[in-house]
This record gives structure tokens, C-alpha cells and sequence, in this order.
């Protein structure tokens, strides 16, 4: 409620989230739970999904965005690659950004970012 509002596809966000959070399950310890978080930062909204998994080294960050990359020993079945990649593209398609970074203590976060939507007062 005290977030602002955004400007996007609702189908796309909810694809784009899906996508990254099945994820950030699929690599969690079994047991622990996956954490999503949001907050304003100046004109931008950002999602936080973090995972106390394996984490992915920095080399490695960009890669698994790209379209049939599984990160690691992934199980086969396990799917075949896309969601991060699709992830991104409906982000971008929103003018959003996704991008991971560390999770401090171990594992990864993704970044979601969204623009604020034009003309909505500042609620923070």
C-alpha cells in the first residue's frame, strides 16, 4: 500500500516474477524459504526475490539470463533454460531492468526494477 504505483503489464509482471521465483525455489535448500521483498528507490520500484542456495559466481551472473542455460548439475527435467531469459525480456519490455547479485550470508537475489509510473505523488 505505501509503494507507488508502476506502469506495466500485469500479465508480463506476473510471468516475469513466476519465472524467478520457481526458480529461486528450485535452487533453495529444501526447507528454507524464498523471500520477496519491494521498496521505492528514487523513480524506480524494485523487487526482491532472494534464495539461500549454491549463488552463481559473478562470471557467471550475465550467463544465466541467456536462453538455455541452466546454472550447475541442474536435474534433467529440471526445464530447459528459458525462464531467466524470458524473465528479462518481459522486464525489459516493461522498461524495467533484472538483474542478480549476492545474497549477503550466501545464495543469490534477483533484482527486479520498474519505473515509477509518471505523475504518481511520492509516498514515501
Amino acid at each position: 500500500e505505501t509503494l507507488p504505483m508502476v506502469h506495466l503489464d500485469k500479465g508480463l509482471l506476473e510471468r516475469s516474477v513466476a519465472n524467478v521465483v520457481e526458480n529461486a525455489v528450485k535452487y533453495s535448500p529444501p526447507g528454507i524459504p524464498v523471500l520477496v521483498s519491494a521498496s521505492a528507490i528514487a523513480d524506480r520500484v524494485e523487487l526482491r526475490i532472494v534464495d539461500r542456495g549454491p549463488g552463481v559466481p559473478d562470471e557467471a551472473k550475465e550467463r544465466v539470463f541467456e536462453p538455455f542455460q541452466r546454472y550447475g548439475d541442474a536435474p534433467r527435467g529440471a526445464g530447459v533454460g528459458l525462464g531467466l531469459a524470458v524473465a528479462r525480456g518481459f522486464a525489459e519490455a516493461m522498461d524495467g531492468t533484472l538483474h542478480a547479485e549476492d545474497t549477503p550470508g550466501g545464495g543469490l537475489t534477483m533484482v527486479l526494477s520498474l519505473p515509477r509510473a509518471k505523475g504518481d505523488p511520492d509516498k514515501s
